[in-house]
């Protein structure tokens, strides 16, 4: 019905036009032609599935090649001790019986083997639950997934290969059919913001071919980190806050940077309730947006919140107070804080040292992106950089109107975006034909839209670069939409800029080759 409505509405004013040298019917059919051309969205969605299965594909050939070709540095991966107690997420039976009744024990062996670094502690917590205290570093959807799948759907295949083998299969399964997922919102998201379908396909194979790629097939968390954070992002773009909520909530479920989702809700209230009450003259309305922000911000740090209770519950209560941990006795006990301290050495400037300058070599490529990245937005864009997006030009917010205004649905005020420039085609007959609009439009990587995302990627790289263990800046910025956007505007920019996309794909290649060999051999890598 609103086709039909459309067409009538614009074959009236086609009907109605009558200025000199004007072609109405050319006009019209020009006008009406985006309707009916067929959108290349789809067919760029299934190219990014395509590339986003090859991607997979080729990182788990590689990690096969290097398993067979060379010997691991640290042979302990297949060792499994019996669960601790008997509160363990799988049924706790002796593992080593259960060993000799397999059917296929060399499989099992070769898929146990492939479970390294973190990986071990996640299958651990699948299988036993949490165990230890330093397992609490490690966020519970995951593990939780891994033990849901291996007890329903791979549940058959334990008498073939083993019970660990089936947990570790399962979180490769959920690793890369996620993987496949999360490029597709980002292409989505990508489309949203940068109005341009190429520029989104460019960047979404990127990063089917980015240089954490070895992580997104293994059994680390950072897959589902970034399918509920591009997915909730996409959504929050979107105009639907309330699963956007849900979304970066299960980020934060599963890793504990999913927290600094909420700083998407706190740029969008900070801005709504300045229009609320500097433009709308409403002091009740920002009291409104601010109590809703406040609110969203507060269900992105549930589940965070939640898993120190469960700690706190677990490690520090029943215990008499010198048999407690030290933290538990903190006036804010916060678990995590203190593990990543006390177990990792996590802290500001700890890790600057001077043995530890190849690790800084080894994040430089990832960090430098960032940086300029940042850096060239903030030069093309400052009026709308260092204002936090306050002086930014009306058209620049176009693809933004969720987090700049109080527009109720961002697709609603493009639709009507849309049909005002029609009808002034309509009515001055010398005004910016469609596909000249449509490409006006197009402020791609410069659009104010990109600014929330550009503030959030800054913020996680300082973390990375004097807080964290600085290697791991490679796949903890990984998942980070600007980074892709950036590579894709510099490779179809114009001279020597667009050589840096060669280098920039040279690096994401060497970055899969040598995170494939060193990962799965158990050799130290990010």
């Amino acid at each position: 019905m609103p086709q039909n409505s459309s067409r009538f509405h614009f074959s009236s004013l086609c009907n109605s036009i009558s200025s000199p040298g004007l072609d109405p019917h050319n006009l019209c059919n020009q006008i009406q032609m985006p309707q009916t051309k067929t959108s290349p969205k789809l067919h760029h969605e299934t190219t990014v599935i395509k590339s986003a299965i090859i991607s997979r594909l080729i990182v788990l050939t590689l990690i096969l090649l290097w398993r067979t070709l060379l010997s691991p540095y640290d042979t302990s991966a297949p060792i499994n001790p019996n669960c601790l107690s008997n509160n363990s997420l799988q049924p706790n039976v002796d593992l080593r019986q259960q060993q000799q009744h397999v059917l296929l024990p060399s499989l099992g062996s070769a898929i146990e083997s492939s479970i390294v670094w973190d990986s071990v502690y996640f299958v651990r917590i699948a299988q036993c639950g949490y165990e230890y205290e330093q397992t609490y570093a490690f966020f519970p959807l995951l593990p939780l997934c891994i033990s849901l799948l291996s007890r329903t759907v791979l549940a058959p295949l334990v008498p073939v290969i083993g019970q660990r083998a089936v947990l570790g299969l399962s979180g490769f399964v959920i690793n890369n059919i996620a993987f496949v997922i999360v490029a597709v919102y980002l292409y989505r998201l990508s489309v949203v913001i940068l109005k341009d379908h190429e520029a989104a396909l460019r960047a979404s194979i990127l990063f089917c071919f980015n240089p954490a790629s070895i992580f997104y097939s293994s059994i680390y968390s950072e897959t589902l980190y970034a399918l509920f954070s591009v997915g909730g992002l996409y959504h929050l773009i979107s105009g639907k806050d309330v699963i956007a909520v849900l979304w970066f909530a299960l980020s934060g479920f599963s890793r504990s940077n999913g927290i600094v989702n909420a700083g998407y809700f706190c740029f969008q209230t900070v801005h709504q309730a300045y229009d609320a009450v500097f433009l709308r003259k409403r002091a009740f309305l920002a009291l409104q947006v601010v109590v809703g922000g406040a609110l969203r911000c507060i269900c992105v740090f549930v589940p965070f919140v939640a898993f120190q209770a469960y700690g706190y519950n677990n490690i520090c209560l029943g215990h008499l107070p010198n048999n407690m941990s030290p933290w538990c006795k903190a006036r804010v006990p916060l678990l995590y804080n203190y593990i990543q301290s006390h177990y990792w050495g996590v802290g500001f400037l700890r890790y600057f040292q001077v043995k530890q300058l190849p690790n800084f070599l080894l994040a430089s490529p990832i960090l430098s992106l960032t940086l300029c990245s940042i850096v060239h937005y903030a030069k093309l864009k400052p009026e709308i950089f260092f204002s936090l997006g306050f002086c930014a030009p009306p058209e620049h917010k176009d693809s933004a109107a969720v987090f700049f205004s109080l527009a109720e649905n961002s697709s609603n005020s493009q639709e009507n975006r849309n049909l005002k420039a029609r009808k002034q085609v309509i009515k001055d007959g010398t005004s910016l034909l469609p596909e000249e609009y449509k490409l006006s439009a197009k402020q791609g990587y410069l659009s104010a839209a990109v600014l929330p995302c550009i503030l959030h990627l800054g913020f996680m790289a300082a973390t990375a670069f004097f807080v964290m263990h600085v290697q791991v800046a490679t796949r903890f910025l990984s998942f980070s939409p600007p980074l892709y956007w950036f590579a894709s505007y510099i490779m179809k920019s114009p001279g020597t800029v667009k050589r840096w996309g060669y280098i920039i794909w040279a690096y994401s290649a060497a970055y899969i080759l040598l995170g494939s060999l060193l990962f799965s051999n158990f050799y130290p890598f990010t």
